[in-house]
């Protein structure tokens, strides 16, 4: 699976973006599609994920919400459309897939198999 993101850019707080990943190869058996995002100096957070199908959601409580996942139009898009910005949500942005259900909760990292290139959001204040 190949993982494709767009959509960061330069905001001022109070803004919106939205982000897309586009998902690619064998997607067959994909169970859920995460963001997660990463500030300069600081690990890996959770934002929101989403089932495959669509059915399920679930998001980080700083994002709560400010920030909607929900499949695109395209085939094998997922979106996250980032209302309310503000300076902390600055960070790279990444788009992971996971391949299984599992027991552990979809906001850990090491549960995703694939990883997109990420794309940086820069929120001024």
């Amino acid at each position: 699976v190949q993982l494709q993101a767009s959509g960061g850019g330069l905001v001022q707080a109070g803004g919106s973006l939205r982000l897309s990943c586009a998902a690619s190869g064998r997607t067959i058996g994909t169970y859920a599609m995460g963001w997660f995002r990463q500030a300069p100096g600081k690990e890996r957070e959770f934002v929101a994920v989403m089932t495959w199908t669509g059915a399920d959601t679930f998001y980080a409580d700083s994002v709560k919400g400010r920030f909607t996942i929900s499949r695109g139009n395209a085939k094998n898009t997922v979106n996250l459309q980032m209302n309310s910005l503000k300076p902390e949500d600055t960070a790279v942005y990444y788009c992971a897939v996971r391949d299984y259900s599992g027991s552990e909760h979809s906001r850990v990292p090491s549960v995703y198999a694939y990883w997109g290139q990420g794309t940086l959001v820069t929120v001024s204040s």
